[in-house]
């Protein structure tokens, strides 16, 4: 039997996807591949919370797969401590392959559902796959209450090279920074940290956590991050390896200096 090639299995996901809509049923797509891309990750960022058949799931699971694997998985092996235990690494987070990388959520838990958009959230949840968003909404009905600042969830990464995600929300900035902002962000590192504990989870990748659409600002956010990781590391020794994952060349050269690299 001939493999499935990756255009082949896009082909596939956009039609169900599309004919599950009731509004888009019967729609064409597009002929380019990276229309078709973006079209099918405009889908996946727009779907509902929702169960998906045992077929869609197998497309779309080796699907997402390969388009990571394309992209380069990258293992901690691969990596540089700056410090005993304390990574810093510039690239896509999900393109890691360790224990745990953390997500930027907001309260709502399900990701985010704009089409396309560049946020972290938007990107684990593309890449994991859709059983993410109906595991989150199924954890936050159990709740009764959406996600409280500060908090942190853990789910398996589906799709993703990391075994599991950590879901945290940051404080959102609106205005000067104020010390509660501080302690928020605080708390959500040390949160996930303890959820990595809980878990058997021994490395963990970092976001720049609430310094992208929650405006807390980069400096403060990496002077925090650092000081809380150390502090939490020498309370549990032997725990979590932990890398600062960062995306812009300006968290970069502040994490570098915080670090001493």
């Amino acid at each position: 039997m001939t493999p499935m090639t990756q255009a082949r299995r896009r082909a596939l996901l956009i039609r169900s996807l599309l004919d599950e809509d009731p509004r888009l049923r019967g729609a064409a797509a597009p002929a380019a591949a990276e229309e078709q891309r973006r079209l099918l990750r405009a889908l996946l960022n727009v779907r509902a919370p929702a169960p998906a058949s045992d077929a869609f799931l197998a497309v779309q699971d080796e699907y997402l797969r390969a388009e990571t694997a394309a992209k380069g998985i990258i293992k901690l092996d691969d990596l540089t401590p700056a410090e005993p235990g304390l990574y810093l690494w510039q690239g896509d987070i999900t393109t890691l392959r360790v224990d745990a990388i953390v997500n930027a959520a907001n309260s709502g838990m399900t990701g985010c559902y704009i089409p396309n958009h560049r946020c972290i959230d938007n990107c684990i949840h593309t890449f994991a796959g859709v059983q993410l968003r109906w595991d989150c909404a199924q954890r936050l009905a159990r709740q009764g209450h959406e996600a409280e600042t500060g908090s942190a969830w853990c789910t398996p990464g589906y799709d993703l090279p990391c075994r599991c995600i950590l879901h945290t929300v940051g404080p959102i900035v609106d205005g000067p920074l104020t010390d509660a902002h501080r302690r928020q962000l605080a708390d959500c590192y040390r949160a996930c940290l303890d959820l990595a504990a809980q878990n058997g989870l021994h490395s963990v990748a970092f976001c720049c956590i609430s310094t992208g659409e929650f405006r807390f600002p980069n400096e403060a956010a990496a002077r925090i991050a650092v000081e809380t990781v150390r502090g939490w590391r020498q309370q549990h020794p032997n725990e979590s390896k932990v890398i600062f994952n960062v995306f812009k060349d300006l968290d970069r050269e502040l994490y570098a200096g915080l670090l001493g690299r």
